[in-house]
């Protein structure tokens, strides 16, 4: 979704204009949690989630987490909510069997990377991973889920927009108060420039004693160069501008960006259009792995992915914290 700028800026008259729906907001939220309990299963569980609303950067982490997790020798299932789709689960997501109207975007891209449940109830999903030879659980966009206890959480939050003027939606970009938020979180992962990861440390580390991890976005090695290529692409994730942004980082030049509503399908008219705005300029037609899914196996073929993981910077912090954290299923 595009984001509106005053959930960014301190003193804005609508965002006080709009605090008594967020008290609603929070109102509601707090209700709808008396009526579940989170439950625990046998393995452990890492919840990957975040506290503003749209993207972070969830999913990358989750792809970095998959193959970290392998090195130490596990045996990852994700689970997710199987946003966008139409299957309640629990079920094992088949890419030859499974459309995005079936499990969603987010769940048939993962499901290339390691075994992937779609399950409205998370905790049902994980039981299920569970009996099918997981050893670690990942939950995906966990962190307010309310019927699967995670074992190690991690919040993901842009560096450069941090948590916004600090309110809940519609005021603010957050899904709930960051005191409730933060109090069940083992780790933070701050996605950006080294300048501005320093900024937020300094200003988040006053009020929160977290462990933070700096990490950012990079092209993955596949022979595709940008720099000084001209580029017309399209994003319907979380955060669109975040796309626009990796590509300027790139190098690219950029003739046009067309930001689309988070899972949206493109229309084949929408595709036309661009692909003849590309021709016209000479320019290559780019979209995000997660889009790419979404499209029919014809313009799969034509339009260009990029392909781009998340680097933490510094692993030894999560290898301090994670092995302690999941101590006591070692042997289970």
């Amino acid at each position: 979704m595009q984001q509106p700028n005053f959930w960014f800026q301190k003193n804005s008259i609508l965002s006080h204009l709009l605090l008594p729906l967020a008290g609603i907001w929070l109102l509601g939220s707090t209700i709808r949690k008396r009526f579940y309990t989170r439950k625990s299963v046998e393995k452990p569980v890492i919840s990957v989630g975040n506290v503003n609303i749209g993207g972070t950067g969830k999913t990358p982490l989750t792809i970095t987490l998959i193959q970290k997790l392998r090195e130490k020798g596990h045996n990852p299932h994700i689970i997710s909510r199987g946003y966008g789709g139409k299957l309640q689960g629990p079920i094992q997501v088949n890419t030859e069997q499974h459309s995005v109207r079936d499990v969603g975007d987010e769940a048939l891209l993962l499901s290339t990377f390691s075994p992937t449940w779609v399950a409205r109830d998370r905790y049902i999903g994980a039981v299920s991973a569970v009996n099918e030879g997981a050893s670690i659980v990942i939950l995906d966009d966990g962190h307010q889920n309310l019927t699967l206890e995670p074992t190690f959480s991690i919040i993901v939050v842009d560096a450069m927009r941090g948590f916004g003027n600090k309110r809940v939606i519609p005021s603010g970009p957050l899904r709930e108060t960051l005191s409730q938020a933060l109090a069940r979180v083992d780790l933070v992962v701050a996605v950006g420039t080294e300048i501005w990861v320093e900024r937020l440390q300094n200003h988040f580390g006053k009020d929160y004693d977290l462990p933070i991890i700096p990490a950012q976005l990079t092209l993955l090695e596949s022979g595709l160069s940008l720099d000084n290529q001209n580029v017309v692409a399209f994003a319907g994730i979380g955060d669109p501008s975040r796309f626009r942004t990796t590509l300027d980082e790139l190098g690219a030049n950029v003739i046009r960006y067309v930001p689309l509503n988070d899972h949206e399908i493109p229309t084949e008219s929408f595709l036309l259009r661009l692909e003849r705005e590309a021709r016209k300029s000479n320019a290559l037609l780019l979209t995000t792995e997660k889009d790419a899914v979404r499209l029919n196996p014809g313009w799969k073929k034509k339009v260009l992915t990029v392909p781009v993981r998340l680097e933490l910077s510094n692993w030894d912090i999560f290898d301090g914290y994670f092995p302690e954290k999941i101590e006591g299923y070692q042997n289970s």
